[in-house]
């Protein structure tokens, strides 16, 4: 069964805005994850542990959305993310690749973020 766009969105979203145990549910052992700090490339339980220990965001917008099925059980998705605690913002171009397990039990496989340069602004 198909997982629908509403559903894949909020399953995303709370990976940004929900504590570590939903983390580590949603996430597969065998993640590849690109981030913008050292060591940049992690995999597996070193991957889920450095985002797992970070604070999670008050809230995470998502959007220019794009949503891929290339087979059956797999869904690659990109967007624009911009991310909010307290006073500090994070902007970034995100993908994920969200596969099926089994029934209705789907796992991030990769993840990716380049962070929004910040634009100067002129006086």
């Amino acid at each position: 069964m198909m997982m629908e766009d509403a559903r894949l969105w909020s399953f995303e979203e709370s990976l940004w805005t929900e504590g570590p145990d939903n983390y580590r549910e949603k996430v597969d052992p065998e993640v590849v994850m690109v981030l913008p700090r050292p060591p940049f490339v992690l995999q597996g339980t070193a991957a889920i542990d450095a985002v797992a220990d970070t604070p999670v965001w008050d809230s995470a917008e998502l959007t220019e959305r794009t949503v891929s099925r290339p087979q059956e059980g797999l869904i690659v998705i990109g967007y624009h993310v911009h991310a909010q605690r307290g006073d500090e913002a994070y902007e970034a171009h995100c993908s994920s690749v969200i596969r099926r397990l089994e029934h209705e039990v789907w796992r991030v496989v990769q993840h990716q973020q380049t962070p929004v340069l910040t634009k100067s602004v002129e006086r």
